[in-house]
């Protein structure tokens, strides 16, 4: 052997390996680090304040906990988990979340369909007739004739700077995002109909107040016509009596139009038309509150939140686009190559003798194009520039979402304990105030006074209680759901998320 055969022996398999695999251009995606923070407030919270209420127990905070995937099942109510098995399986965006995934999925298949040569076959029968004053072209000397021809084609475009792999990439990238889409969609559905329950079961306890606040209103209307038939008080003070009812009774159409409107949003989440709402009814004497809460470290929220890891899988995308901006002004090589047959005869197509063939290697370079490939690679950084900042401001919306959270609990329980608090001295303060009118030692004035404050206080201690419910389920959300510990999703038809190299 020749030392220039030697040579060429010895760098035939480096070329080759180069042609098959060759380097991929522009940047190595590297995930971004989590903030370097040890909590969401200067001074986390321990433990909230308690009540001696339904809903009033206090709720203590757990460190590094982890979230169950059914976390709603922590209320203890068979009808809510119920409707959201329910919302699960009927509710449409969550089925087209579903098939968008599917569809990207696909599109990463697709794509990963240039790893491999293409192959067509064609067949082309063709009659014709050639003049006769030139040479005739079948070798039989025939100026008519049937020509048959039969030809397989292959073509290939080796990834020698990685063009297809930074397609692949960034397509993978994002049918990941598309999937943390489906389990945003997810967390936001099953976090509707929680909070659209607790939200009925409010309005139900402030109609039943309004209700109780309606017959206590036409009690002391009967007890000031009879103090009116005595003498004892004039005619004025029936007549604000009867205001006062009406206005209790004005109180309740309102909060009526509110559950029906409520009813309505839940029928809608659960994929039903409001002919025909969900037969199950919320009460908050039916829910019981989570006592041990889980707050999960700073480290770990970028992990759990789906709208984070939907921008993490966007900025990977962008990081691979420039590496397709990038290769796309390198040459592009295409190894091409026809075998086939041709014959006057059908029956002798295939003969050693009528087979033809040909192999052409074509290397392309773009020169000059105006500044359009220039361009591309510029807007392919600007949009990972877009795509950074997009992740940073979802990294700090979780975080101010989650301390939001942390401090309307502990505003919650607060809240509720005063109102606790004022609804009883309130009531304390209106059956004393009854008690003396019937006397005649107290005033109508002090009485209307002192029944104003009770009914304002029944409706915030109602309201303070389904605040606490709504933000104990808002804090799940926020936390991310915990969608890692899911077990109720079949496999997707297109198979699963395919995985990052």
């Amino acid at each position: 052997m020749t030392p220039r055969a030697a040579i060429r022996a010895r760098l035939a398999p480096s070329l080759a390996a180069l042609l098959v695999a060759g380097c991929a251009v522009g940047p190595d995606f590297q995930r971004p680090a989590a903030p370097a923070v040890t909590g969401y407030m200067p001074a986390p919270p321990a433990t909230t304040a308690a009540a001696d209420v339904p809903a009033g127990e206090a709720q203590h905070f757990v460190q590094d906990t982890d979230i169950p995937g059914e976390w709603w099942t922590l209320f203890h109510s068979p009808e809510l988990n119920e409707l959201i098995t329910e919302a699960l399986e009927n509710n449409s965006d969550l089925m087209a979340a579903q098939a968008a995934l599917r569809a990207a999925n696909d599109d990463v298949y697709a794509q990963m369909g240039a790893y491999w040569p293409s192959v067509g076959a064609g067949f082309n029968r063709a009659r014709a007739r050639t003049s006769q004053s030139i040479a005739p072209v079948p070798a039989n000397n025939s100026t008519t004739y049937t020509l048959y021809t039969a030809q397989l084609s292959i073509s290939y475009m080796p990834d020698v700077f990685g063009l297809t792999r930074r397609e692949v990439e960034s397509l993978r990238a994002q049918a990941e995002s598309q999937g943390f889409v489906l389990e945003a969609t997810y967390l936001t559905l099953t976090s509707n109909v929680v909070a659209a329950a607790i939200q009925e079961a409010s309005l139900r306890g402030q109609i039943a107040a309004t209700q109780q606040i309606i017959v206590i209103e036409a009690d002391l209307l009967g007890l000031m016509r009879r103090q009116l038939a005595a003498g004892h008080v004039a005619g004025l003070e029936v007549a604000s009596q009867q205001a006062a009812l009406a206005q209790a009774q004005q109180m309740l159409p309102p909060l009526e139009k509110q559950l029906a409107i409520q009813r309505d949003l839940l029928t809608a989440l659960v994929g039903g038309l409001p002919d025909k709402p969900p037969a199950q009814r919320f009460e908050l004497a039916s829910l019981q509150l989570p006592r041990d809460l889980p707050v999960s470290l700073p480290s770990k929220l970028v992990e759990q939140r789906p709208d984070i890891r939907q921008a993490e899988a966007n900025l990977h995308a962008a990081s691979a686009n420039i590496g397709v901006a990038i290769a796309n002004r390198l040459p592009n090589l295409t190894l091409t190559g026809d075998v086939g047959g041709q014959s006057l005869v059908f029956g002798s197509l295939l003969n050693p003798s009528n087979i033809a063939w040909d192999f052409i290697a074509a290397a392309t370079q773009p020169i000059f194009q105006g500044g359009t490939l220039t361009y591309r690679e510029h807007a392919a950084r600007d949009l990972f520039d877009q795509a950074t900042a997009q992740y940073r401001s979802a990294v700090v919306g979780a975080f101010q979402n989650v301390a939001d959270t942390l401090h309307a609990l502990e505003s919650d329980a607060d809240a509720l304990k005063a109102a606790d608090a004022t609804e009883r001295a309130t009531k304390t303060a209106f059956d004393i105030t009854r008690r003396q009118l019937e006397l005649g030692q107290a005033s109508y004035l002090a009485l209307l006074q002192a029944q104003q404050a009770y009914v304002q206080a029944v409706i915030s201690r109602i309201q303070a209680q389904a605040s606490r419910f709504a933000d104990t389920a808002a804090l799940f959300q926020a936390l991310g759901g915990g969608w890692w510990n899911r077990s109720d999703v079949a496999p997707q038809p297109s198979g699963p998320i395919i995985p990052i190299q």
